[in-house]
């Protein structure tokens, strides 16, 4: 098996809107993870754990974004750059259809790939990230520590957000905070962060309406079987998110992780593997 260090991984693409990186590993059938949002982010942050366990198995690949990572910069906010990018990866790539697991944002983005191109994700997993909060209020605890830090990117406010990210901050070693410190505050990585989570992102958070109607026809889209997984205690989209998604998308099913946040797939990691891989390579 490949060398399953960062550099060892380490790959890179060209497209016609700029180059994209990522990550491979491991022979057999395809599967594409996607990250989440946030400081210091990037494919390798969120599922460098999980590689081992999945290249097992399948081709992993792990792309960073546009405005993460290693991939190409934006002028403005990430966030509607994701899905073309997505696409193009895959078209440049030669890939589809195949599995894709995405967290939060990541999760967000897979949802309406498999939604407005069908052809190209035979399976879903998401970690958060889709649904609407029937009951909690909007924006969530995460997400305004999250504005806190990129309006004044301190080492105390990065850890306090880190805290909200996970059940047990015990989880959060000296290593793991030093490498979302050192890659959060690069001068680069934080300009674009500031482009997607800001005072005005915030405020728009709480209507509800502006994003509503969109989110229930993506759900109600997908055709493909799928997994939601959710942290329990996960404070930044709340487990009353998935309700909606469990009725919308019509062949769906719900694991909820126990004493868990947002990176279910980093404090959960044995559970996580095994429950995601079981649903991947059921019927194969």
């Amino acid at each position: 098996m490949t060398d399953l260090t960062h550099d060892g991984t380490r790959r890179t693409i060209e497209t016609a809107r700029g180059t994209l990186h990522y990550h491979e590993a491991g022979d057999g059938p395809p599967i594409l993870l996607l990250h989440g949002s946030g400081p210091g982010v990037s494919a390798w942050a969120n599922y460098s754990g999980n590689l081992p366990a999945f290249a097992q198995h399948f081709r992993t690949i792990m792309l960073d974004f546009p405005g993460f990572g290693k991939s190409y910069s934006l002028d403005g906010n990430p966030m509607p750059a994701a899905l073309p990018a997505a696409l193009d990866f895959l078209e440049a790539m030669s890939l589809g259809p195949l599995p894709v697991v995405g967290n939060s944002m990541g999760g967000n983005i897979a949802a309406a790939l498999a939604a407005n191109r069908p052809d190209l994700v035979s399976r879903l997993v998401t970690i958060g990230g889709v649904g609407l909060p029937v009951f909690s209020p909007s924006p969530p605890e995460g997400i305004k520590l999250l504005v806190q830090f990129v309006e004044d990117p301190t080492r105390e406010r990065l850890m306090t957000w880190m805290e909200s990210m996970v059940y047990d901050p015990a989880i959060l070693t000296e290593e793991f905070v030093e490498m979302r410190w050192k890659a959060a505050t690069d001068p680069g990585a934080l300009s674009d962060v500031r482009k997607l989570f800001n005072s005005q992102s915030l405020k728009a958070m709480g209507d509800r309406s502006s994003t509503a109607a969109m989110q229930v026809e993506t759900l109600s889209k997908i055709q493909a079987p799928t997994l939601l997984t959710w942290g329990r205690d996960d404070r930044v989209t709340p487990l009353d998110s998935s309700l909606v998604a469990m009725r919308l998308i019509r062949r769906c099913e719900l694991h909820v992780f126990h004493d868990c946040g947002h990176w279910s797939m980093i404090e959960r990691k044995a559970e996580f593997e095994s429950v995601v891989l079981s649903f991947l390579m059921r019927d194969l």
